[in-house]
Formats: C-alpha cells, structure tokens, sequence
C-alpha cells in the first residue's frame, strides 16, 4: 500500500490577501500612472504660458527697468525717486482709497451675505444675487465709469433730476466725480459683489449644531455670534477684507477713464511717467512706481494667504 506523501498547500491565513503572480514585462499600471501625469502636466502648459507671457515676464521687465536707464546703465535714481514727497503722497492716496472702499465694501458685502443666510440656496431670488455678484465683481474700466458719468456726471441724469425736483447741487463745491474723491462710489460698485463671492462661503460654512449646543447651553443669539460665530468668521473676513484692498490697490482701467486729468493714485502716476516727455534723468520711473506696487500687493497677498490657511479649518 502506498501513502501520498505530498504536502498539502497551506490554507491561506486569515486577513492575508493573495499576492498577483508578477509576469515578466508586466509594467502596465506604472505606465498607466507616468503616462497620466504626463497628459495633466501636458494640460498645464496653456495655463503656465499664459502666466509666463502675462504676469511673470511683465513683472520682470517693470522691475528691471526700475534700475535701469534707457541707455541701459544701471542707476538707482529711479528707486530713490519712490522717496519723494508727491510720490509718497500718490501711494497714500492709493491706500487711503483702498482701505475706505475695501472697509465698506467689506461691511456691507457682510450685511448682504448675512441676509442671503436665511434663503435656500438653490431659490431663485439667492440664484440672482449669486449670478450678478459674479458679474458685478468683473464689471470696471470705460464702461463702469461712463455708468456714472451718465448717471452722477456734472449733466448726469440724477444729477439734473436732484437739481430740478429738490434743489440739490451735487457739484456745488466742484467736479468732485472726476477727482479721487469720485472714485469711492464707483470701487464700491465692484468691491461689494466681490465680497458676497469671498465672504459667502465662510458664512455658509457656520454649521447648525453650533447654535443647537449654544442654545442648549443656555447661550442666545448674541452670546453665540460673540462667542462662536464672531470669532469664526473673524479670519475669513479679514482675508476677504485684504483681497480688496489689493484689489482696490491695483485698479487702473476705472480710475483712468473717470479721472483723465491728474495723478492721484499709483496706477495713474505710473501712466504719467510712462507717457509724459518731461521727465529727465528718471525715463524709467514707472518701472519703480510698478516694484513699489508690486511689494505693496506682494505683502498683502501674503497676509491673505496666511489668514486664509487659517479660515480654511473651519470651511472644511
């Protein structure tokens, strides 16, 4: 009689997965995830030639030429000129400007956000105001200033309908529309709605049980925004209160077709030296208007991506 000495295989244990039998030249998977890196970086080339010939470049050459002459010796009497007293005084119109318009566009975008809360978001009526937020936020240059010129210009139609039905002057002290004063109502057209986009996503992110456990707690509606929903709210507000400011910062197609005449803010003073054919020894000074906007934004951009990090943990 003959015994089967054959060892039986050994059953698989528990929890243990089978492993693939590797076949020689099988790389299919590894190729399939090199080849479909390889498309998503081929799909970035557009976006990143487009950043190279639009924002990286031009940044370098305004840089550059600040330290240049147009001979093309180099000189830092361009970069001192950032010291004098009118230039100064430009990039405190400018923040000035910027910091008005961004504080009040603020509020008010927060105000609207708070009354947009309470309505579904998917109804008609916050459908609208979404939409036209969007477009509103995009809307600047001629045709935003021709809207108030028509409109609040020294002939505009509410201008004469004030003047004829309620005796009320809006230039009696002077054209204040075509000065800086003039630019606050028409930044705001724009500074408002672009609050609503930033802004709207932190407060729609305050979640219900919040206010459960508070009231559950014996809390109210005021202890529960002083003690949770301000203090929430309070980095996403700020970081949208800086993306304004910035915003306000480097806007020129507005301001230059509503204030053709002067050099009340940086972006006009930069045209002026652009175009002007009367300044000597500093043909290059827009380039250094241009690196001490560039460092202005740079700076604020940053707090804005720190402050943002930091909101970002309670919008997850």
């Amino acid at each position: 009689m003959t015994t089967d000495t054959t060892a039986a295989p050994a059953a698989p244990r528990a929890g243990s997965e089978p492993r693939a039998s590797a076949r020689p030249g099988s790389g299919g998977a590894p190729f399939a995830a090199r080849l479909s890196r390889g498309l998503a970086a081929v799909g970035l080339v557009p976006f990143a030639a487009y950043l190279l010939l639009f924002l990286v470049l031009p940044t370098i050459l305004a840089v550059a030429t600040g330290f240049f002459t147009r001979d093309g010796s180099f000189t830092l009497s361009n970069v001192s000129a950032l010291w004098d007293p009118t230039v100064l005084l430009t990039f405190a119109n400018s923040a000035g400007l910027s910091l008005l318009t961004a504080a009040v566009g603020a509020l008010l975008g927060a105000l609207v956000c708070y009354a947009l809360l309470g309505m579904n978001p998917s109804g008609g009526v916050r459908t609208v105001i979404d939409a036209a937020s969007g477009v509103l936020a995009q809307t600047g240059g001629v045709m935003l200033a021709f809207m108030f010129i028509a409109t609040l210009g020294l002939r505009g139609v509410l201008t004469e309908l004030l003047k004829s039905t309620l005796g009320i002057d809006l230039f009696a002290r002077g054209p204040w529309i075509y000065e800086l004063p003039g630019l606050i109502l028409p930044y705001l057209y724009f500074q408002i709605p672009l609050m609503v986009i930033t802004f709207m996503p932190a407060l729609s992110a305050l979640k219900p049980q919040w206010a459960e456990a508070n009231l559950t707690l014996g809390g109210t509606r005021a202890s529960f925004w002083l003690r949770i929903g301000i203090p929430v709210l309070a980095p996403a507000f700020l970081a949208s209160f800086l993306l304004l400011f910035a915003n306000a910062f480097s806007s020129y197609a507005t301001a230059a077709a509503l204030a053709s005449q002067g050099s009340q803010i940086v972006p006009l003073q930069i045209r002026a030296a652009l175009t002007s054919e009367t300044v000597l020894g500093r043909e290059n000074l827009a380039g250094a208007l241009a690196l001490g906007m560039i460092v202005v934004v740079g700076i604020v951009m940053w707090l804005y991506s720190l402050v943002q990090r930091r909101a970002a943990r309670w919008q997850a």
